[in-house]
């Protein structure tokens, strides 16, 4: 049976369940503390689960009761089973990711129809027949094992390669042959990153965690083939509860180089001689870069680092650092710092410094010689995101690229020639010319220009009356850049308009627009989105009741901190594997990796901007909420699932808005967790649920009827 097929009996049997009238009730049981002077009283401690955060019996069967609640309202919205269908028809288009070049093997990821995850291919020359080298869904019948990541040797012939389930992101390396596809008795688990071969293959260089339930205890190791990975060497261990240490090497493996994070912008860097390492076991840390508030990091080619960095460059510099003499005396500035562009990452080819930025959130690829000579900009499709895969032993390259009116799609390029020719592009059900797309600035609460990028099908008046759904992140210097998503359509289709805002926190403008929306400077983020809100609604695009917002994890953080800080502003909202309890959130999980992001209320000084805007702390009794979806994933190792349970449960409690006009919805997945490694099946319902949820929300079922 097609997996359109199964959707649709799966809808009609839906159709059938009527909405019920209210949501379960939730014993109120306080729990009286005080912390910093002030008394506070929690009154859904419980849903927390036990001390360790682990679900108990007892919020196991109130998360039934929910998610039975959320289903009921849900699948009885008129107009869902035909929005299904058709974003399954979208979802199942397929999708190409670009190659990774070893010799003359190409390995690359290609998910085709209603496959669940993407197969690893691999083929002879970039224009060979592919062979299916690994695939996931014959692993478990449900979809639920992802390949997380992959890394083949420097020649091709072996491919490490790290599997999870159901999106714990537990990832246990594996090893195989490329020519025979066997799998190598190698195996290690405990969250393993990545792997870093020696040329000869004969072995690599690994991170994992010592203890999978410690977040904070992650090591670099070193595994030779075919031993077991009790006898791998530790390198190196963690030993604070930042996102701790980061290790690469060169092609000879003569020099490595360890990083270790100090904040979510800034870490450490010191030069490693692998050769001494290799014949004595001394693992000596040479200082590059250690103490700064910067971000640093680069590519080794021979004995010289080239080394891209934040250091007095909040937009970034490259410099060459000689590994002999790593002293920042003998650096060599080659690229230096520009107002105009955020440079990211940086990557080598043959001869040449490949830069990856940013100009007014968009893509920006820049190529320099070695000494530094700027060759100029890449020509790309137009402005969008792009990024791009190359390899250090040829000037060969693959650009990917994507627009909201652009499917994603693969280019191989000469990146000297400044050529491309199209490799590959997935067929969509879809006309992008069918809508325009343009980028705005508008001034934040205290004056500062904002970015925003308004999408919405060619031709429509915007008159105020425009079901809007605008979208935001805000941290972590993650940028928010043009991407196209086919199950937008249906949304543009129905009249609605698209808005994506380019808040501070993010990474779109550099170091200092990232530090604007950190600690005690994060309500500039909130206030960005308000004033983003407030721009589309004085502008005439769209009016409080036609307006949605919409955010997943630090985005869930903003869209529950602006909902009860404005909550007249919006008619839905949208709060995905949100954090929202900010007094607590880091005593689960992995959260005190972001402590220099957000602070911390046992830090005194950290408390009173935390409770001042922490949601959960600020929702009030008898407000007329919104429509509220919150989604968690039961087995989220990121995130805890009590953020959501309790703020469901809180504003349920409070809200003095009718449950069958704006009700408040939780949706926990008990088989996903922060979103990574989800099978197509589970997307398709996530993506119709949160989709119909805004539609019926926002009046455009109704409109579509007219």
């Amino acid at each position: 049976m097609s997996l359109s097929r199964a959707l649709t009996l799966t809808l009609a049997t839906f159709a059938l369940t009527p909405a019920l009238a209210g949501p379960p009730e939730t014993p109120r049981e306080p729990v009286e503390e005080t912390l910093h002077g002030e008394k506070l009283s929690d009154p859904y401690r419980w849903l927390e689960g036990d001390d360790k955060g682990e679900v108990t019996e007892r919020v196991a069967k109130w998360t039934d009761a929910q998610n039975a609640y959320t289903r009921s309202v849900l699948d009885a919205i008129p107009g869902r089973k035909g929005l299904e269908a058709r974003l399954a028809e979208l979802m199942q288009v397929g999708r190409v990711g670009a190659p990774t070049m070893r010799g003359r093997l190409y390995f690359n990821r290609e998910r085709a129809g209603d496959q669940n995850q993407s197969p690893l291919y691999v083929r002879e020359g970039h224009d060979g027949e592919r062979r299916v080298l690994l695939d996931p869904n014959a692993l478990d019948a449900k979809g639920l094992i992802s390949l997380d990541w992959t890394s083949p040797s420097p020649d091709g012939s072996l491919l490490a390669f790290g599997l999870s389930r159901a999106g714990d992101e537990n990832s246990t390396l594996h090893v195989l042959e490329v020519e025979s596809g066997e799998w190598l008795a190698d195996e290690i688990p405990n969250k393993v990153g990545w792997a870093d071969w020696l040329p000869d293959g004969s072995g690599f260089f690994y991170s994992r965690l010592k203890d999978v339930k410690d977040p904070y205890s992650r090591q670099i190791r070193f595994h030779r083939l075919g031993t077991h990975t009790r006898q791998d060497p530790t390198l190196f261990e963690q030993h604070s509860t930042t996102w701790g240490p980061f290790f690469f090497t060169g092609p000879q493996a003569r020099w490595g180089i360890l990083g270790y994070f100090t904040s979510t912008r800034s870490n450490d860097l010191w030069v490693i001689d692998l050769d001494r390492w290799f014949r004595t076991g001394e693992f000596v840390r040479v200082p590059i870069l250690t103490g700064a508030d910067a971000s640093t990091s680069g590519v080794i080619e021979g004995d010289t680092l080239y080394m891209r960095t934040t250091l007095d460059a909040p937009n970034g510099r490259v410099f060459a650092v000689d590994l002999h003499h790593p002293e920042r005396k003998h650096w060599k500035e080659l690229i230096p710092h520009r107002e105009d562009t955020v440079i990211r990452s940086l990557d080598l080819a043959r001869g040449l410094l490949v830069t990856t930025g940013l100009h007014k959130a968009s893509t920006r690829i820049e190529r320099y010689e070695l000494n530094g000579k700027a060759l100029g900009a890449l020509t790309l499709p137009g402005i969008g995101s792009a990024s791009v895969s190359v390899h250090r032993d040829r000037s060969e390259g693959f650009l990917t690229f994507t627009s909201y009116n652009e499917p994603s799609s693969i280019y191989r390029i000469d990146l000297r020639a400044d050529t491309r020719e199209l490799w590959a592009r997935p067929e969509v059900p879809v006309d992008p010319a069918l809508v325009e797309v343009k980028q705005v600035s508008y001034p934040s609460k205290d004056g500062t220009q904002v970015t925003l990028f308004l999408v919405h099908k060619k031709g429509i008046t915007l008159d105020g009356n425009n079901p809007t759904l605008l979208y935001g992140y805000g941290g972590f210097r993650i940028p928010l850049t043009p991407r196209f998503s086919a199950t937008l359509f249906p949304w543009f289709e129905a009249g609605g308009v698209y808005a994506v805002a380019n808040l501070r926190g993010g990474g779109e403008y550099g170091d200092e627009w990232h530090k604007a929306g950190t600690l005690e400077r994060k309500q500039n983020v909130f206030d960005d989105f308000i004033a983003a809100a407030e721009h589309l609604i004085k502008t005439k695009v769209t009016r409080p009741e036609r307006l949605a917002i919409a955010g997943g994890s630090n985005g869930g953080l903003l869209t529950g901190a602006v909902l009860v800080q404005r909550p007249e502003l919006f008619r839905a909202v949208i709060s995905s594997v949100p954090l929202l309890d900010m007094l607590r959130y880091q005593r689960f999980l992995m959260a005190r990796f972001w402590v220099p992001e957000y602070g911390t209320a046992e830090n005194k000084e950290h408390f009173p901007f935390l409770r001042a805007y922490s949601p959960y702390h600020n929702v009030k009794a008898g407000v007329r909420y919104p429509a509220v979806l919150l989604t968690a994933g039961e087995n989220d190792s990121r995130v805890h699932p009590l953020h959501a349970r309790k703020m469901a449960a809180l504003l349920q409690h409070a809200t003095k808005s009718d449950p069958k006009e704006r009700p408040v919805l939780l949706w926990v997945d008990r088989e996903a967790g922060h979103g990574s490694g989800k099978p197509l099946s589970l997307r398709i319902r996530d993506v119709a649920d949160q989709r119909a949820f805004l539609m019926w929300q926002l009046g455009m079922f109704d409109s579509q009827k007219k």
